[in-house]
């Protein structure tokens, strides 16, 4: 331990000097501010990290301590940002994960940290942060908007979210209070309520000894749903987990509601709620109900569409599951977001790239985003027994950058890849891909072979400004089992995308989900990418409120009246309810729906 002795006034001065020496330099390039950084520590030990230094040049500023104008200050705070890919889409994500729960699944490549809700690993990140916080809807969903303000990131339009296990699983109170909470601490986030700043749990015990292990001598190798319903279980964890309170159902929905409500106008706007579930927990029933917590997009885990290999994988969920979830997000206007994984127990890479261009060929699926997380050797899963055994031999890296540029290759230019590999750390993969940059690599290898890379993620603009003139309106239609679908774009000339709108035209006038949608066209989705800019800010070249959301409305309206729909609905989020009635949308139940004629 270090016998240094901390002081304020050291702390201080050297935060001062840090202010001065930048606001010097006109180029604030990373190594410069590291350096500078270096060379004040903040105790004369430990740097100043990237968060108290933009807290610390705002006070010293607001206390008239440094020699510069706000103008200055911004331009350094813009600098000191770190990862601003996090609000480079036009939203701010919050990731929050719901408690340790069982799951209908027994997938052997599935992990089982006990510490965690099924699937996820304690040494992940946002799993990190979740444990810290007791599993707290409330505290994860604070701190991390603390956080993100603190690295400079915008808070007031937030996509928020949820993982865990299997969402459709849990208890419904459990899911009516966790979305409660997260919507009740975005709103006092807004009313910035001092008193709650500091509740960040330290729990780095629990993290750093394995229970894991304990927990599996006490009471045997049992598989996850058994082993977290252990009395030894229990007497762990009770501590590690926030309170829930004891409410009716129907006063847990009423409290949610008044919470939506506030939220609809609040200073941090939820504009996107994501949900993760399997193909196989989706009903009518369901699907209302995730519509009714305010979701907007929702996480489908498919892995495979081959039923010979779900069946080896011990997925319990089948093709015509699968089918039957996107026929019904879709009826109900969700985004529906899908999650496969090549390089399972029986597959192939040739039987991979077959699977994954049948999610876009066939009227069936074609998601609007996609994550490729090939399965990777996790410890105390069936899938480590089989490797040792040698049943199961995971793909080498070139056999993996190769099928993972294919399927990159051959998405269309109305689905986005969200994500390749999963965030897990090294050390918990037995074997597998350890590859971190498995993307940049596979993209890379689609550059130097001046092969094509449309998805959506890699057309953003990002920073990029732009001129109204130089946009034009692109149009992709394409047809699934029960609507067709139109895509519009707005895009440069080399096919960057500013904005776009999907727009559903059912195949037929009545809803199979809700009466509310009878006689309805939906929009599924508009989004304008760009950096995030506040609600009502002027945008001075950036995408965001250039017009292009309404310009996109537009021409969604004269499509539906095309097919004869007398109405326009639109699944809009709690926080762009605001947005939507400005355009001549009214709130009916769960949707905003406008007459067309």
């Amino acid at each position: 331990m270090s016998k240094y002795k901390f002081d304020p006034k050291i702390y201080q001065q050297e935060l001062i000097e840090i202010a001065k020496e930048l606001a010097l330099s006109e180029s604030l390039s990373k190594k410069y501010i590291d350096r500078v950084i270096k060379k004040h520590p903040q105790d004369g030990n430990k740097v100043f990290s990237r968060d108290k230094l933009i807290l610390g040049l705002k006070w010293l500023w607001k206390n008239g301590l440094v020699d510069f104008d706000q103008a200055k200050l911004k331009h350094i705070i813009k600098c000191l940002k770190l990862k601003p890919t996090r609000s480079i889409s036009g939203v701010t994500t919050v990731t929050v994960l719901t408690k340790p729960f069982a799951c209908p699944g027994k997938c052997i490549f599935c992990p089982n940290d006990v510490r965690m809700p099924k699937s996820y690993i304690a040494t992940e990140p946002g799993a990190q942060r979740a444990l810290m916080n007791r599993f707290s809807p409330y505290l994860q969903v604070w701190n991390r908007l603390k956080a993100l303000q603190n690295i400079g990131h915008p808070t007031d339009k937030i996509e928020l979210l949820v993982l865990g296990g299997t969402w459709s699983y849990y208890p419904e109170k459990y899911k009516v209070w966790f979305i409660e909470e997260c919507f009740r601490a975005m709103n006092d986030f807004g009313k910035n309520l001092k008193n709650t700043s500091d509740k960040i749990i330290e729990i780095k015990e629990y993290l750093q000894n394995d229970y894991n292990d304990e927990l599996r001598k006490e009471t045997g190798d049992k598989p996850y749903n058994q082993l977290i319903q252990t009395p030894q279980f229990k007497n762990h964890f009770k501590k590690f987990l926030s309170p829930e309170p004891n409410l009716e159902l129907d006063i847990l929905w009423k409290k949610l509601e008044e919470e939506q409500v506030k939220n609809s106008k609040g200073k941090v706007r939820c504009v996107g709620l994501v949900l993760e579930t399997r193909p196989d927990c989706i009903t009518p029933q369901e699907t209302l109900r995730l519509r009714k917590l305010g979701a907007t997009k929702i996480q489908l885990g498919i892995q495979t569409l081959d039923d010979k290999i779900s069946e080896l994988n011990k997925r319990g969920e089948t093709k015509k599951d699968t089918i039957n979830a996107f026929k019904l997000l879709r009826s109900a206007g969700f985004k529906i977001h899908a999650h496969i994984m090549p390089n399972l127990y029986g597959s192939n890479p040739k039987t991979d790239l077959k699977v994954y261009k049948e999610l876009f060929s066939s009227p069936n699926f074609r998601p609007d985003e996609i994550k490729i997380y090939p399965a990777s050797i996790i410890k105390h899963t069936e899938l480590e027994k089989l490797y040792k055994e040698g049943k199961y031999k995971p793909y080498s890296t070139n056999e993996l950058v190769d099928l993972v540029a294919k399927c990159i290759e051959v998405t269309p230019e109305y689905c986005r890849i969200t994500r390749v590999i999963r965030d897990i750390p090294s050390t918990e993969i037995t074997s597998g891909n350890k590859t971190t940059n498995l993307r940049e690599v596979a993209e890379d290898k689609l550059k130097r072979e001046d092969r094509p890379n449309r998805n959506i993620r890699a057309r953003e603009i990002k920073n990029q400004k732009i001129n109204l003139k130089e946009l034009k309106l692109d149009q992709i239609k394409y047809e699934t089992i029960n609507s067709l679908e139109y895509f519009l774009q707005f895009i440069t000339n080399d096919r960057k995308i500013a904005g776009f709108l999907r727009l559903s035209v059912p195949k037929q006038f009545k809803n199979p989900i809700t009466s509310e949608l009878d006689d309805c066209a939906i929009i599924r989705e508009i989004h304008v990418y760009g950096p995030s800019l506040g609600i009502n800010t002027k945008s001075f070249g950036e995408a965001q409120h250039l017009g292009l959301g309404t310009k996109l409305i537009k021409r969604a309206e004269e499509i539906a009246k095309k097919y004869n729909f007398p109405k326009l609905a639109v699944i809009s989020s709690i926080g762009t309810r605001e947005y939507y009635k400005k355009r001549g949308f009214e709130l009916i139940k769960l949707y905003q729906i406008k007459e067309l004629f």
